[in-house]
């Protein structure tokens, strides 16, 4: 029996016509509903085989059909991946990520994989791998190594998704999620903003992930960091507010899920990440670098919670007045806004 659609597109719409402010206030009474509003999620990623995809996602800088300098990699040794697992957890990170630029995982790779999971839930940490295609074999592989989250972004809607991959189909996204939801593992899959796709295509990629049999429990939103070389390079800048507005719009359409910031923070000011982070965006990778693009260094991370008062393992636990401050702010936003929510939805 098929899933009847919780959203739908007009729906949708609707949201992102909503004027901005007022859409910002909605996203960040329902996110005060779900979590707590002080704390960010800090995920650490790490290229663990770097380049030469055979894939032609023109955005990305790994794939083989284009030239942009970058020096491939090959499978990172698992006392190497350990390693870097150590220092993020060191600086804060809960969860640590894992990237591979294949196509698909060969047989022979599994058991490689599985000791970094391994390696890595013996150290307490969340652990998540994007590996692209997986058999109903490697998933269930990943599952019994610990695996908690699988990274599969479906990057755009699929009535634009052909302009920007044509190696590997949407339904194969589609279905490696499936896969990976069958396994037992949660779901981290979001896209990209800055592709060239219309506000449209933004509505159309959202539909498809709060219509997934069960909501991703970790949807990144990115802004594209455009790559010399890539076919891609020469887009125009997304202006900030958009950005701003599609963050507001998968809080509310995706109430539950840790909606991160993910690449092109490098790009944003302090300011545009403080209202991301008004909109419902509670999630982060830290560090200096998402696979191979360019990251805000951790000092940078910590000083902007300091700023915000955010309470996350990056920062000092809030104390004091700031503790009075939240519930204040807590019961007159229970006490006084309940009547705009429900009416705006």
């Amino acid at each position: 029996m098929s899933q009847m659609p919780r959203w739908t597109p007009e729906q949708t719409q609707a949201l992102f016509d909503t004027p901005l402010l007022e859409l910002i206030f909605t996203a960040q009474t329902i996110h005060r509903q779900n979590f707590d509003p002080l704390k960010i999620q800090v995920s650490t990623l790490l290229s663990i085989k770097t380049g030469n995809c055979p894939e032609d996602c023109k955005y990305c800088p790994q794939s083989a059909r284009y030239r942009t300098g970058l020096d491939t990699e090959q499978l990172m040794a698992v006392e190497q991946v350990l390693t870097s697992a150590r220092q993020a957890k060191a600086a804060g990170s809960s969860r640590f990520c894992m990237g591979a630029a294949w196509k698909n995982p060969h047989d022979r790779d599994m058991p490689y994989l599985e000791q970094m999971v391994k390696g890595v839930k013996e150290m307490g940490m969340e652990t998540c791998m994007t590996l692209g295609t997986l058999s109903d074999q490697q998933a269930s592989r990943l599952a019994q190594a610990g695996l908690d989250y699988y990274n599969h972004n479906l990057d755009t809607s699929p009535e634009f998704y052909g302009n920007i991959i044509t190696t590997r189909s949407y339904q194969e996204r589609l279905d490696t999620l499936e896969k990976v939801r069958e396994a037992g593992i949660k779901v981290c899959s979001g896209g990209i903003v800055g592709l060239g796709e219309t506000v449209r295509d933004r509505i159309g990629l959202l539909v498809q992930l709060a219509n997934l049999p069960k909501v991703p429990e970790s949807v990144p939103i990115n802004m594209l960091v455009k790559v010399k070389g890539t076919p891609l390079a020469d887009n125009d800048d997304i202006d900030a507010f958009d950005f701003i507005r599609t963050i507001a719009v998968a809080r509310i359409m995706m109430p539950t899920s840790y909606v991160r910031l993910s690449a092109g923070r490098e790009q944003m000011n302090e300011q545009t990440q403080a209202m991301c982070f008004m909109a419902g965006a509670n999630s982060i990778f830290y560090g200096c670098k998402l696979l191979t693009t360019p990251n805000p260094g951790e000092d940078k991370d910590v000083q902007l919670f300091r700023k915000l008062g955010l309470n996350s393992q990056l920062t000092e636990t809030v104390h004091g007045d700031n503790q009075q401050q939240q519930l204040l702010t807590e019961q007159l936003l229970h006490a006084d806004t309940e009547q705009y929510y429900n009416a705006a939805l």
